[in-house]
């Protein structure tokens, strides 16, 4: 089984991947790692000299380098990841593959990330708590429609990293 974390940036992808993989002891594939092992740059390197465009392409092919392999594993996926081209369809695609959204609310996510905003390309240049807020309402509006896809939603806020493995691991059997 391979299961999937999704989730807006911040919502605990990584921290959360990095638990479960220990918990059940499948291996951890982000999604982020590998495509800059790919590169060989940092996701805000490949942003700021080739784009948001090339940055998709290259996630949609470590998606399916993932899904081509027969391993259990967790992978934590990019923010944006089940949003687009057909990446959400890919997941779908085989009864094998869990997705997880870890659902955090605006506030949550706005408190988490503004204190490491200056380490993620896509909000680096929000000034404001309040700018943040505005940004990340606005995307989890229009990404809602793939997160609220997936096989098992956990809600985030609140809970500590244990007990949201335990909640994801409940909701497998």
């Amino acid at each position: 089984m391979k299961i999937f974390l999704n989730g807006y940036m911040g919502s605990g992808k990584s921290l959360i991947g990095k638990k479960l993989s220990e918990s059940m002891d499948y291996p951890l594939v982000d999604m982020d790692d590998q495509i800059e092992l790919m590169e060989g740059r940092s996701i805000h390197e490949i942003f700021q000299k080739k784009g948001e465009l090339y940055f998709r392409k290259l996630e949609n092919q470590v998606l399916k380098d993932i899904l081509a392999k027969n391993d259990n594993m967790i992978v934590s996926l990019g923010g944006g990841t089940p949003c687009y081209g057909n990446n959400f369809e890919l997941l779908k695609a085989d009864e094998n593959n869990k997705t997880v959204y870890l659902k955090a609310s605006v506030e949550e996510l706005t408190s988490r990330l503004f204190l490491e905003k200056v380490h993620r390309p896509v909000i680096s240049h929000l000034d404001t708590k309040e700018q943040l807020e505005e940004f990340i309402r606005k995307h989890l509006f229009e990404r809602a429609f793939y997160y609220n896809q997936s096989n098992i939603i956990v809600d985030v806020d609140g809970a500590t990293p244990t007990a949201i493995v335990e909640k994801i691991k409940s909701k497998l059997d």
